[in-house]
């Protein structure tokens, strides 16, 4: 057997549009086929065979990307299989204004191209299969990481899906690969200097392995990871990334990201009754939410705390709600109810989720995410000359759970029906109450009285100063809230403006120009062709100077917002409050905190006077 190393490498295939479920926002799709296709050192064919295809990271829930580009993913790989002869895949889009954008061209066939990413391990030459001018080697174990939607593929006629990027294809004679020859029999189409070649390469290799050393030097329980980076050609963004991730993995003060669910079925997550459980705490008769209050109980056995009311557990709060006929024991009205889950229905209500806030569900204890704050310097030397060692350096982001309490007052007699609309008109209600206090938190959290630090309070984000005491927002302040994320080149992932209502009636008032009729804010979701939101959470109640009601507004790459929750929610009840008209108040609680990962990532104007 001869091994061959190569980079990552990726393969196109046409979308059946049939097999896309619009309300599921699922496409299923093959991925990759045993069809040869020709590589630089031959032709390669991939052996579907199970033993020879790890899919784990696939049905780890692999990222969905737009054109291979790591920071703009649109989804997730549901699942994926192979049966010998091919891979197939389930993928679900988010619910991004982005992966909505792609999602319905692709439903109208606009983007048909899907791509896979995958590395090869260790690959067989086929003598069988060889001919005298180009031998085939068969991928005996390899890995496909990533899905994409493709907008060209580089070579369809022989199903190569790099995208096109003008890359030049060299044809190299007698490769020597881990001091074994591969024969390669293809004619150059570029005239070589092979001492120049690999003069460079050695070069490159020596300050590749110098830059893992820098950073095995800090982290050195890296150093087994960095010897198998030194022993093979992976990249240093490879690098950096598994990095990351062990670093991650390893860090004592930092709890794992567990899953908080306590193992109900399906059938018992659509059973499980909010509406139930509020009037068995009304009554302080649990008769009829026996099964209820033990699901509440299994959740803050998981938990290690005991509920203030009862717990919603994890395993309701993501799963759909489905159409659900009446029982025997009259619980229920027949209502046909198709409705996202609880968890989705709290990031559809949210203004910086829809932006494309991070959202981290099911965490228990505290966290530390990694971040890069440095990376390694390049350097132009003289002939022989040495380069300057340089590393990459690193720090946290914690979070730590912030109980948030939200209230919502339902009628006795609303609680008192057992009809499904009623069930989901008061999962909707709690998830609209929620969802106003963590974007609240998210956007102007004091950091202070176990207030989690939202975006306005962050220090480091960029400022744009309208005056001593504020002033009216124009076009130049929008292009300066942008340019200020760009120039310390963060103007990556989802950009986007936030704003508040106050705000955004002033811009649609206010031309780019005097007399142009072109005004700043012309469209409802768009500002300088990007995303813009609106919500009345973003403070318009500032003071400077003498200037009072000043509004705020946010510009940055929300994909740095993170937003964290905690286990259940935790749902109690206040019968006195409203006792006089009969009116229950239903109080949810939840563990949560918000980080924002880097403060570069954002740019706000406090002093804006509408």
């Amino acid at each position: 057997m001869k091994q061959i190393k190569t980079g990552n490498l990726s393969r196109s295939f046409n979308l059946d549009r049939s097999a896309i479920d619009e309300e599921a926002r699922t496409v299923g799709l093959s991925f990759s086929s045993d069809a040869p296709v020709e590589r630089w050192f031959g032709m390669e064919v991939l052996d579907h065979s199970p033993k020879s295809v790890d899919l784990g990271r696939l049905n780890d829930g692999a990222p969905l990307l737009m054109d291979h580009n790591t920071n703009d993913q649109i989804g997730r790989v549901e699942n994926a299989t192979v049966d010998g002869k091919r891979g197939t895949a389930v993928v679900r889009f988010s619910k991004s204004a982005r992966a909505q954008e792609i999602f319905t061209d692709v439903m109208d066939g606009i983007r048909q191209n899907i791509s896979v990413g995958y590395r090869i391990n260790e690959m067989e030459l086929d003598e069988l299969r060889s001919e005298d001018e180009l031998e085939t080697y068969v991928a005996t174990n390899w890995s496909p990481f990533e899905i994409s939607v493709v907008s060209i593929g580089a070579d369809n006629s022989i199903g190569i899906s790099r995208s096109a990027d003008g890359d030049n294809i060299t044809k190299i004679t007698n490769l020597k690969t881990k001091n074994k020859e591969v024969k390669m029999t293809t004619e150059n189409t570029t005239n070589i200097d092979a001492a120049t070649v690999a003069r460079d390469a050695v070069a490159a290799d020596r300050a590749r392995s110098q830059e893992i050393d820098a950073i095995v030097a800090k982290h050195p329980e890296l150093k087994e990871i960095g010897s198998q980076f030194k022993g093979n050609d992976r990249s240093m963004d490879e690098f950096r990334g598994v990095a990351l991730d062990s670093i991650t993995k390893n860090q004592p003060t930092t709890a794992a990201i567990e899953d908080t669910k306590i193992g109900m079925s399906d059938k018992e997550a659509d059973n499980f009754s909010i509406v139930r459980a509020v009037n068995a705490l009304v009554t302080g008769n649990w008769n009829d939410a026996g099964f209820e209050r033990e699901m509440s109980d299994e959740m803050a056995s998981k938990l290690g705390k005991r509920a203030q009311g009862f717990y919603i557990p994890t395993d309701v709060l993501m799963r759909d709600l489905n159409v659900t006929t009446a029982t025997a024991g009259g619980h229920t009205v027949a209502t046909d109810l198709l409705s996202g889950s609880f968890i989705d229905m709290l990031r559809n209500k949210m203004a910086t989720v829809g932006l494309g806030a991070t959202m981290m569900t099911d965490l228990v204890g505290n966290i530390a995410i990694p971040r890069q704050t440095g990376g390694a310097t390049s350097y132009w030397v003289a002939e022989s000359g040495a380069i300057t060692e340089s590393q990459a350096a690193f720090d946290q982001v914690s979070m730590s759970p912030k109980t948030v309490g939200s209230m919502s007052d339902i009628s006795r007699k609303m609680l008192l029906q057992s009809s499904m609309d009623v069930e989901s008109f008061v999962r909707n209600d709690l998830a609209t109450s929620l969802a106003l206090a963590i974007d609240s938190a998210a956007i102007n959290g004091s950091g202070a009285s176990n207030q989690p630090t939202g975006i306005l309070n962050t220090s480091g984000i960029g400022s744009v100063v309208g005056g001593t005491n504020g002033a009216a927002p124009d076009w130049a302040d929008i292009v300066d809230l942008e340019s200020a994320v760009a120039i310390d080149n963060a103007d990556m992932g989802a950009l986007g403006f936030l704003t508040n209502a106050a705000t955004r009636g002033k811009l649609l008032q206010t031309e780019k120009a005097s007399g142009t009729a072109q005004y700043v804010w012309s469209d409802s979701n768009t500002l300088r062709g990007y995303n813009a939101a609106v919500s009345n959470q973003v403070p318009s109640n500032g003071t400077k100077g003498t200037g009072t009601a000043l509004s705020s507004m946010v510009f940055g790459n929300w994909n740095d917002l993170i937003i964290g929750t905690w286990g259940g929610i935790d749902i109690n009840v206040d019968t006195s409050t409203g006792s006089a008209s009969g009116t229950v108040r239903v109080v949810a609680l939840q563990d949560v905190d918000i980080a924002v990962r880097h403060a570069e990532s954002f740019a706000a104007m406090t002093d804006i006077i509408t």
